[in-house]
């Protein structure tokens, strides 16, 4: 466990340099933070991803070049389980929302907002819990959580033990790989188990999982969503 006053170590990628440049002097100011290093490029983030092991990866993410979504997952296995993946963007498009959550990311935070919000935002996903807007967040939960509260609790109901851990786990961001680890099983067991939670709780992905998991508790206690107004 980290020192109670132990700074939040990140490493920063984006393809824009003034962007970087302007988040490091920020970011200089802000005793909590620690930037250990930037990059402009994937091959370089993930090698820096691996030198540093980041807490929190402050990730610009740019369609159409090498820093897009799908570069979340290598930054993530390069800086080691206890790394989470903040995304800043200017889009504000609720489906690359949704594919960054998916992709592994804890946090979107638009570039419209203050860097008061970032630095929130930061401390938020550090401790494990996800940052998202508040219309996101209404969706997903609008087309996950149907039926009535005691419809939801049958298909709780109908979970093993080890499907709730696996939930659970899930919920914490933790990978295929790092459940079957934790837990002692093998990879295919835990999609097999996951398969069988996708038909029980009637959802679509892991995200919808996850936002399941939350509204209905069988997550941990410091894992939330904060809603942005």
């Amino acid at each position: 466990m980290d020192a109670p006053h132990s700074p939040i170590r990140l490493l920063l990628v984006s393809r824009h340099t003034l962007t970087r440049s302007a988040l490091v002097r920020l970011i200089a100011d802000h005793k909590p933070f620690l930037v250990l290093a930037d990059a402009g490029n994937r091959l370089q983030a993930v090698a820096l991803a691996a030198q540093h092991a980041p807490d929190v990866i402050v990730f610009e993410s740019h369609p159409e070049t090498d820093l897009w979504l799908d570069a979340i997952g290598p930054l993530l296995a390069a800086a080691g389980p206890q790394a989470r993946v903040l995304v800043l963007t200017g889009l504000a498009d609720p489906d690359l929302h949704r594919q960054a959550i998916r992709h592994g990311a804890r946090g979107i935070v638009d570039l419209v907002h203050s860097v008061e919000t970032l630095f929130r935002a930061i401390e938020f996903v550090h401790r494990g819990d996800v940052w998202m807007e508040r219309k996101l967040v209404a969706e997903i939960v609008t087309s996950v959580v149907s039926g009535s509260v005691g419809r939801a609790g049958a298909r709780i109901d109908t979970l093993t033990r080890r499907e709730r851990e696996v939930v659970r786990m899930a919920a914490e961001g933790l990978k295929n790989k790092q459940i079957a680890e934790r837990l002692s099983i093998a990879d295919v067991t835990v999609r097999h188990h996951l398969t069988s939670i996708f038909a029980k709780l009637e959802v679509a992905d892991r995200l919808s999982l996850v936002v399941f998991a939350f509204h209905h508790g069988l997550a941990n206690v410091q894992g939330q969503w904060h809603k942005r107004a």
